[in-house]
């Protein structure tokens, strides 16, 4: 049987209320009368600090269901569902920095300089802090770079640089206790700190006692660490990462967010027993659902069990340029969104004074929402209609809309209009259509060609959106679009624009609220109805879809709104009313940056379908001037729906951002291998600069390319070492051997003679 101590349940017993999932915040004299409670009961139960496993008060065990007994059901992951508030947590200190819902975000990054140069590590740090940051994280392998760190601490000191210093460790207890004396917070990762055997053997484990009865070299390994930190004041982050969980937690709970949760909330429990309080949590993973997920269950936790630590925010391994920032902006973004987040760090591949800007316009933005910070965001909440919200934050579902269904009198496959695994609608003007441009069109959409004529790949628009029609007189844009139509894109056109001038086949886009005057009857010559609803649409005009069977719905909500409450209260109706439509999310967008854009889509539109709301994304420009491309909206638009992991168009790279344990030029390989291998929808690579990032943290990648010493290289299948010390110049010609030899490779396409006369 499991020990936890009578006192532990009794504490959980008094701590938490009985609350459903997404039940309000308990009363103020509830919450004052159990952190009371708990506060005694800590008191009572940390007067001698325990030294050993068997003394310690763990936190109740999930899994036989004793956590549930003693505290009732997991419930609330969020202040507020329907206004952003953020989450009450205490302050942590950092040295002059403060974490905590008391204080401004902290934006924070890593160094990529090897820490043991020590002149280089300073100046770096120095341009991160003259760029805005307000901490830096440095490696620390080994007893070499502890050393460093105090010169590197010490040496800013005499620069008038008080920035603190964050040391990542990885494997070394008794190196994490020597730099604490030198800076002023130390990262541990649960999954590789207390053990360094970093093996994927399957253990066995016939009970939660023989799981449990581990945890005393758990103990021995952070308490020393613990004790010093609370001494010197030093701050700690428990940062847990889906891809690195230990052999013993992924046997017992699996590769899940539940297994990242339990193994943080283990050394958490060490660091309580000792009356250790100034840390924070991080559930990071290269996967935005995976991460989103895990924060909110770890949210979740600490508020049945009367936990404020504070949330370090971050999606690892996210990878360069806009794809990075949006999967980045997907994952912090969801969670700024509901008011978790204390701190964040955007992980790209790249310098890190270039974290900056999409770090600090994340927390400028989530700052932005907060209801009590800003009235116009606050109106904008509250003026969406009253709603239950039934998400379950435990597990993940996508909502699977329907594909327009096939009649005998269509002349054309409508089904082909929109992609199962989400799509993407391109905005198109007349002008494009014209003759001289219409080849450039069909590139820009992602069509192949031949002889003149577009084909479908598998990065092509579904469908194009047109604000006007083109003139029936224009011979050639009628027969651009009446081609595009026969390889079964969709041609989605204002209905009173149809009025004016029929186009054969095309797909009339009316309000919800015109469709339902005129019964869905449909202008001359159109194929399908499609309508737009902006959120500020009764109950009964939304369950008037079903009747209606639109081919699509777009949904474009209303200024007056705010975009994720109205959005997700729409879905909540469709979801009751069992309306199958496929959702497209109407972005529209004014900004001139591409940085700016990606960010704003993935806070916007993959906030929403991280939660599997919504089938796909139309981003439209608008303003006087349209920056952007086709091509390049298209091409974000897949992205965004990859990196919610949604539709795969291309190789998915896994790429750590670099540091000091960096092994080769991180940059300069990653374009190499993206170069070689970009081509490869549906297979994962993951670059990693050392074997801290390698195999664990690849736990979403089909292949890995991993630094083990300096110029040399392991290539992995999954999490096995498939060969090993390669020569780095050799090594990426062995990766394409190896994609290959497991039979996931496919050459290059060569664009046809005409496309390429075309373009010249």
């Amino acid at each position: 049987m499991v020990k936890y101590g009578t006192l532990a349940l009794a504490v959980a017993a008094l701590s938490v209320s009985n609350v459903d999932a997404f039940a309000g915040p308990r009363s103020a004299a509830a919450s004052a009368s159990a952190s009371a409670a708990s506060s005694s009961a800590l008191r009572m139960s940390t007067e001698t600090y325990p030294t050993t496993a068997e003394d310690i008060l763990w936190t109740p065990s999930w899994k036989t269901g004793a956590r549930d007994e003693a505290m009732g059901p997991i419930g609330k992951y969020c202040e507020d569902l329907h206004r952003v508030t953020r989450r009450k947590t205490r302050t942590v200190n950092c040295g002059p920095v403060k974490f905590g819902s008391d204080h401004p975000i902290v934006r924070q990054t890593m160094a990529t300089t090897a820490t043991a140069d020590v002149d280089g590590t300073i100046e770096q740090v120095m341009r991160c802090a003259d760029k805005g940051f307000d901490l830096v994280r440095i490696t620390v392998q080994g007893r070499r770079e502890a050393n460093a760190a105090a010169k590197i601490r010490e040496g800013l000191f005499k620069k008038g640089y008080d920035i603190p210093l964050c040391a990542d460790m990885h494997f070394q207890p008794v190196v994490a206790q020597l730099v604490a004396d030198a800076v002023e917070k130390i990262r541990i990762n649960p999954g590789n700190f207390a053990d360094g055997r970093k093996d994927f053997e399957e253990k066995v484990y016939e009970s939660e006692a023989d799981y449990v009865s581990e945890r005393e070299y758990l103990v021995e390994a952070m308490l020393p660490l613990v004790e010093k930190c609370k001494k010197l004041d030093r701050c700690m982050r428990i940062g847990t990462n889906h891809g690195s969980l230990s052999s013993r937690v992924l046997s017992f709970y699996g590769d899940t967010p539940r297994g990242m949760v339990e193994s943080a909330l283990e050394f958490a429990d060490i660091c309580r027993s000792q009356d250790y309080h100034n840390f924070v949590f991080s559930m990071k993973a290269s996967n935005p659902l995976v991460m989103v997920q895990s924060y909110r269950l770890l949210a979740a936790e600490m508020y049945r069990m009367d936990w404020d630590y504070p949330l370090h925010l971050g999606v690892t391994e996210a990878g360069e340029g806009e794809d990075g920032r949006m999967k980045s902006a997907v994952g912090i973004g969801t969670l700024l969104a509901d008011g978790l987040g204390d701190t964040v760090r955007v992980s790209l591949t790249e310098d890190p004074e270039f974290e900056y800007e999409p770090c600090n316009r994340l927390a400028e933005i989530a700052t932005d929402r907060l209801a009590d910070r800003n009235p116009e965001s606050a109106k904008r909440q509250a003026a969406v209609p009253a709603y239950t919200d039934t998400r379950d934050i435990t597990t993940f579902s996508r909502r699977q809309g329907a594909l327009p269904e096939k009649r005998e009198s269509d002349t054309i496959d409508v089904s082909g209009v929109l992609n199962e695994n989400g799509s993407v609608i391109s905005a198109v003007t007349p002008d494009m259509l014209k003759e001289e441009n219409v080849q450039y069109l069909y590139q820009e959409l992602g069509c192949k060609t031949a002889v003149g004529m577009p084909f479908k790949d598998v990065a092509t628009s579904d469908s194009i959106f047109l604000r006007e029609v083109p003139s029936s007189d224009d011979a050639a844009a009628r027969t651009a679009l009446r081609r595009l139509a026969e390889v079964n894109m969709g041609i989605v056109v204002p209905a009173e624009e149809l009025e004016k001038d029929p186009l054969p086949n095309a797909i009339a886009l009316m309000e919800l609220t015109d469709a339902i005057a005129k019964d869905g009857a449909l202008p001359a010559g159109a194929v399908r109805l499609a309508v737009t609803i902006h959120g500020t649409e009764s109950e009964d005009e939304l369950k008037k879809i079903r009747d209606l069977d639109p081919a699509l719905v777009l949904l474009r909500v209303s200024d007056d709104l705010s975009n994720l409450h109205a959005s997700r209260r729409v879905f909540e109706i469709l979801k009751a009313e069992d309306i199958a439509t496929s959702v497209i999310h109407h972005f529209q967008t004014d900004t001139a940056e591409s940085d700016e854009l990606a960010l704003q889509m993935g806070m916007k539109i993959g906030s929403l379908l991280s939660d599997g709301a919504g089938d796909g994304v139309l981003v439209e420009q608008i303003g006087d001037s349209a920056p952007f491309s086709v091509d390049f909206v298209r091409r974000t638009s897949f992205s965004l729906l990859q990196g919610c992991r949604m539709r795969n168009t291309k190789t998915e790279f896994v790429s750590c951002p670099s540091c000091g344990r960096t092994l080769f030029d991180l940059q300069e390989t990653t374009a190499k291998i993206q170069e070689s291998t970009g081509h490869l929808p549906g297979v994962t690579v993951a670059v990693m600069g050392c074997i801290v990032n390698g195999p664990g943290e690849m736990a979403d990648a089909d292949f890995g390319y991993v630094g083990t010493l300096p110029g040399k290289i392991d290539l992995y299948y999954g999490k096995e070492v498939v060969r090993k010390s390669i020569p780095e110049d050799e090594a990426v010609d062995g990766l394409v051997e190896l994609i290959k030899e497991y039979g996931m490779w496919k050459d290059k396409e060569e664009e046809s003679e005409e496309v390429e006369a075309v373009a010249a």
